[in-house]
């Protein structure tokens, strides 16, 4: 879609909220096929959002639904990453807006992601996204001590039950768990010290939990690699972090876990992440709404 019949129509949706002031805001671009790699991360910079979506046609080879499939690109302010799921999510609605809902295809730099989007009886726009097979990484001793002196952090303040790991599921995330909802909250971090050591072990953000019951999570995720403080909502964080709770034992295979994100940042979003016995992979599910 374009503007003046030259330029792309930049579109803007909220993802993992149904209120345009909640979740995680992103750029969409629906036909980026007339920009380059310094015109997306120019508007992705203009926009100023932690990430921001552009489509082109699909890739050849790859076997998706017909018409709803499509290369997909994510650009932070800074930079391109591999993978994001709110603007997944931001990308998947704005297309059943103008499609309707059903099922898509987004070929990632990571891999393939199937996203099938539904729509509630009020009309509420839900996308669900299945990420690539996720792993996890054991984090160094001195690695983990420059991430807690970075984030001001005493290890003491650390909850036993959840080993710090780095989490893949499409992109790398350092997950550090709380062990009170305070310390969760008291977060305000050396951005340069901590940019500077994600950018070393490739990090896309700090994964930041705090267990309130066996499958209720609150999570912030700092994002200073993309030129974001925090980031209010991520999708992709959240899926990491489903297979490295199921890889370390700590829910069970089967198992639908909430994550709520955003609270601290006065944009409050929720993420539902389902797990499946016999499926490595991680499926990603909340609302999204286009912001006026």
């Amino acid at each position: 879609m374009t503007t003046n019949g030259s330029r792309p129509e930049v579109l803007r949706y909220t993802a993992f909220s149904s209120d345009p002031a909640g979740g995680n805001p992103a750029g969409v671009v629906l036909d980026a096929s007339a920009l380059d790699d310094g015109e997306m991360l120019a508007v992705a910079a203009g926009l100023g959002y932690s990430e921001s979506a552009f489509l082109t046609g699909p890739p050849e080879g790859l076997d998706g639904p017909e018409g709803r499939t499509y290369r997909i690109r994510y650009f932070s302010p800074k930079a391109e990453v591999p993978f994001c799921g709110h603007a997944t999510v931001a990308a998947a609605v704005a297309l059943a807006e103008r499609q309707g809902p059903g099922p898509l295809l987004f070929a990632t730099q990571a891999g393939p992601v199937p996203v099938e989007v539904t729509a509630a009886e009020d009309g509420t726009l839900r996308a669900t996204l299945t990420s690539v097979e996720p792993h996890v990484e054991a984090v160094a001793d001195a690695d983990l001590a420059e991430a807690l002196s970075a984030l001001d952090w005493p290890a003491a303040d650390l909850d036993p039950a959840f080993p710090p790991r780095v989490a893949y599921a499409g992109a790398r995330h350092l997950v550090l768990a709380a062990a009170t909802r305070a310390r969760l909250a008291d977060l305000d971090y050396d951005f340069a010290r901590l940019e500077a050591l994600m950018h070393r072990l490739d990090l896309t953000t700090v994964q930041l939990v705090w267990r309130e019951s066996p499958t209720l999570f609150h999570v912030r995720d700092p994002f200073p690699v993309g030129g974001v403080v925090e980031d209010p909502a991520t999708g992709a964080a959240a899926a990491a972090f489903g297979g490295y709770a199921r890889e370390l034992g700590l829910v069970p295979e089967d198992a639908v876990l909430t994550l709520r994100q955003g609270e601290d940042l006065g944009r409050p979003g929720e993420l539902t992440v389902t797990l499946r016995a016999g499926d490595p992979r991680v499926r990603v599910s909340g609302a999204g709404v286009h912001i006026g």
